[in-house]
């Protein structure tokens, strides 16, 4: 028994923290429970633990089920290291990498994998599963510096290597009921279909965490409010989202840095009054941020957006499924705000879809109102490479910025279904689609535009 709220999985004496960290994590949770179990006492009484994860592997072969507040587990290093990029090399390579696998306070899921059909119990694959009915809601369980890693994927009948499938069952952390004042922090995940999958999250706090070759990065269920996701170092699989949202309110984006190769880097489901801002965003593929289902009263503002070619040989023909004239930024809701934003487009014209399609930057597709100012959109036709090595692949393609020809796009494409927005220098006259009859537009002044212009003016004595 314990006679503190610290706890070491390495010396607590039930189960082998090697061999199934689960069982011991769950042994220690229901220790706590045992020994807190005063509501009420010296305006106290149940005042959680820590579980801490010193630096090592640790198999986790029985799921963690957590019914308890003010619980935190931590460890002393996120790990991370690219589990694609040595799955990519050849094998015969292998014993000259420094290392194989993720590493710091590690966490390896070995749970095992479900026969049911895809989506019928998720939350079975889940290394840690939260949820407590009642009141109040539990509260305060906090996931701090270790790595969650799903070590394998497994084949999809796509044709692709099982070990770029994002694919295996397998979920980081899963909650499955309302929750209040979560935190997940400094966090790595690694090679997990879903690396987290919340419901029903209050003042949920992500930050800088390092999510990445998972199927999704941050899925966000149900309904939720006043949360946020800061200063991640995120990129989902092409067939999940980087950041998915549903049904909330008042959600802050900010400061996150988001890599390829998810089908979308941010998707709003039916979200409202919340904020996606400073973040830099880079994609192979269009629809890049979607505010979908009626997100309405969004702000969209001083993002930096990248669509470019997938550079990385073992991925090229993979793609979301979405044409050019989708957008790169697709808004179906009302009264939206997208402001000062940078729009990088840097494709190879030849690989437009449909082939001679002019591509579509922002699309209003639905609803009203919406708020669209001083937005740069810069396009250039570039001849795309690719590389067997990612790394050197993508900090080329990154780093290119010489001699291109411009690509003609539309800048805003504002559709039949939408109507009463505001379109201001986001795109010179040509660049900006949209019934001007029930939509206000001021266009972008061309330099060859100003200089007519001038001249007109001078000729017809004109003076200011």
């Amino acid at each position: 028994m314990s006679n503190s709220n610290h706890y070491d999985v390495t010396t607590w004496p039930i189960g082998n923290a090697s061999e199934d960290v689960g069982e011991v994590i769950n042994s220690i949770i229901a220790d706590i429970k045992a020994r807190q179990t005063v509501t009420d006492e010296n305006d106290g009484g149940k005042p959680g633990a820590v579980i801490y994860l010193p630096p090592g592997d640790y198999h986790l072969r029985t799921q963690v089920v957590i019914d308890v507040s003010f619980l935190k587990i931590q460890g002393s290093g996120h790990g991370f290291t690219s589990s694609s990029i040595r799955f990519n090399v050849p094998e015969e390579e292998w014993p000259d990498l420094h290392e194989l696998w993720p590493g710091g306070s590690r966490v390896i899921v070995d749970i095992p994998l479900s026969d049911d059909p895809p989506g019928k119990d998720e939350s079975k694959g889940a290394a840690f599963y939260i949820e407590r009915s009642g009141s109040p809601r539990i509260s305060s369980v906090e996931f701090s510096n270790f790595c969650i890693d799903g070590l394998h994927f497994t084949p999809d009948g796509s044709g692709l290597p099982a070990e770029n499938s994002y694919v295996n069952g397998k979920t980081g952390i899963y909650v499955a009921s309302a929750n209040d004042s979560f935190r997940v922090n400094a966090m790595g995940f690694v090679y997990l279909e879903n690396a987290l999958t919340i419901y029903k999250a209050d003042a949920l706090s992500l930050h800088d965490n390092f999510i990445a070759e998972c199927g999704s990065c941050i899925e966000l269920r149900g309904w939720g409010q006043a949360s946020k996701i800061t200063d991640n170092l995120m990129g989902a699989g092409f067939k999940g989202h980087s950041i998915y949202a549903q049904n909330h309110g008042g959600l802050l984006i900010t400061a996150n840095n988001i890599f390829p190769r998810g089908a979308s880097s941010i998707h709003f489901d039916g979200v409202t009054r919340s904020s996606v801002s400073n973040n830099r965003l880079h994609s192979f593929y269009p629809g890049m941020v979607v505010l979908a289902e009626n997100s309405s009263e969004n702000l969209v503002a001083t993002n930096h957006f990248l669509r470019d070619h997938e550079p990385w040989t073992p991925f090229l023909g993979v793609d979301n499924g979405r044409d050019d004239l989708y957008g790169l930024l697709s808004i179906s809701g009302n009264n939206n705000s997208v402001i000062g934003n940078h729009f990088s487009e840097i494709v190879d014209a030849e690989s437009i879809r449909p082939s001679g399609a002019t591509p579509v930057i922002i699309h209003l597709a639905e609803g009203a109102g919406n708020f669209v100012s001083n937005n740069h959109v810069v396009a250039m036709d570039v001849r795309a490479a690719s590389s067997d090595s990612c790394f050197s692949a993508q900090v080329d393609a990154l780093l290119t910025t010489g001699a291109s020809e411009g690509l003609a796009v539309t800048a805003v494409l504002v559709d039949a279904a939408s109507a009463r927005n505001t379109i201001l220098d986001s795109g010179n006259d040509a660049q900006v689609i949209a019934d001007r009859s029930v939509n206000a537009v001021r266009a972008t002044p061309t330099i060859g535009f100003a200089a007519e212009t001038a001249q007109t003016s001078q000729a017809a004595g004109i003076h200011r």
